[in-house]
Formats: structure tokens, C-alpha cells, sequence
């Protein structure tokens, strides 16, 4: 559903809209790390690590998303 969404947009408006998605990680890793630690580095260590982990994964769901939207 989401690939046939991304196709019926032009090309601009679709990577615009993956564009939505960076100020949520970063916003999200910040807040999750510093409910866990009080000192700036350990914050932005574990941020930078959080971040990059949903990176991955939200990478990997989209990749399944297309399997599964070519094999339909």
C-alpha cells in the first residue's frame, strides 16, 4: 500500500515525505536517552546509538514492505 502511495506521488513530493521522518529520530533518540542519563555525552552517545538502530529497522520494515508489495 505504502509503495503504491509513493508511486502515485511525483518523485519531489515522495522524498519530501521521507524528509518528515528525520526530525522524529532525532527528536525521539534525544528524549529516550535522556530519561536514561543526566551527563551531555552519555546522552548523545546513546542517542546516536538509538538512532541509528530505528534507522535500521524502520530500512528493514520498508525492505519487507516491498517484498511483500511485489510478491502481491
Amino acid at each position: 500500500m505504502l509503495e503504491s502511495l509513493l508511486h502515485s506521488l511525483p518523485l519531489p513530493l515522495a522524498v519530501a515525505t521521507l524528509w518528515y521522518a528525520l526530525p522524529l529520530i532525532v527528536s525521539v533518540s534525544l528524549v529516550c536517552a535522556a530519561t536514561r542519563h543526566e551527563l551531555i555525552r552519555p546522552i548523545l552517545e546513546h542517542a546516536v546509538r538509538f538512532a541509528l538502530w530505528v534507522i535500521v529497522f524502520m530500512a528493514v520494515f520498508m525492505g519487507l514492505l516491498s517484498l511483500l508489495g511485489r510478491l502481491a
